[in-house]
């Protein structure tokens, strides 16, 4: 984990509610896709976590939602810098791929899962990756994947584009050899029901600091209690316990 300042570069609107920020900064201590930077925010007392979008050459990039008063008043922000914690969060492991991987988000669960795909098709890997929306006017990253030489499937809910229904519709019939997903929670168990092979989730929790000192974000797993911040956001398949 590093703190440091990031000077803002661009920070502009993708959707009618969701933005796009890149950094420049030091972020060395990013080592994985999967992680996240915690931000401070002028005025707010906790510090907003993100997911790394992508990240080389000095700047980061976020993709995130107008939620609430953090993300809100981040969206407003055309310059100046940012204090940002870096490097946080046990992300994925790409070494455990294969090589025809599968990567399944839904809604702005694409964003750890485009770093991944950057860091699998440079590793020689061949991912397939499923994007679900709640309707055409919420796709986005579709033409970002593709440029990167992943092959893409879009699902949206109301069947106005690509595949009608949710992420587990385009899972039926494909063989792959390993599955990463982020997302909302309520798409998770469908997708572990779904799912023919291994497989990683990245969790989302509220967090109090970020990097494991407080204990706000614990979860239960089949081997203990786990905090999604440091032990996470990225758990195994084989270790996720169900609530009944």
């Amino acid at each position: 984990m590093k703190q440091g300042l990031f000077e803002i570069m661009e920070n502009r609107p993708l959707t009618s509610d969701v933005m796009r920020i890149r950094l420049k900064g030091d972020c060395s201590a990013i080592k994985k896709p999967g992680q996240f930077v915690d931000i401070k925010i002028e005025g707010l007392f906790l510090r907003r976590p993100l997911s790394v979008c992508d990240c080389g050459d000095g700047v980061i990039t976020l993709v995130y939602k107008v939620l609430g008063s953090g993300t809100e008043k981040l969206s407003t922000m055309q310059s100046g810098s940012l204090d940002l914690l870096t490097g946080l969060g046990n992300g994925f492991d790409p070494s455990l791929s294969g090589e025809r991987p599968l990567l399944i988000a839904g809604g702005l669960g694409f964003t750890p899962l485009y770093i991944l795909a950057k860091t699998l098709i440079k590793e020689g890997k061949h991912p397939s990756v499923i994007l679900g929306f709640n309707s055409a006017e919420e796709v986005i990253y579709e033409d970002e994947f593709k440029a990167l030489g992943a092959e893409v499937t879009v699902c949206t809910a109301d069947g106005s584009y690509g595949v009608k229904g949710f992420v587990t519709e385009a899972m039926k019939g494909r063989d792959y050899s390993y599955f990463y997903t982020c997302g909302p929670e309520s798409m998770y168990r469908p997708v572990y029901d779904c799912a023919k092979s291994d497989g990683e989730f990245s969790f989302e929790a509220r967090m109090g600091c970020g990097f494991g000192a407080c204990m706000g974000c614990s979860c239960e797993t089949l081997y203990g209690a786990k905090r999604i911040c440091k032990d996470g956001p990225v758990l195994k398949k084989g270790e996720i316990k169900w609530q009944t």
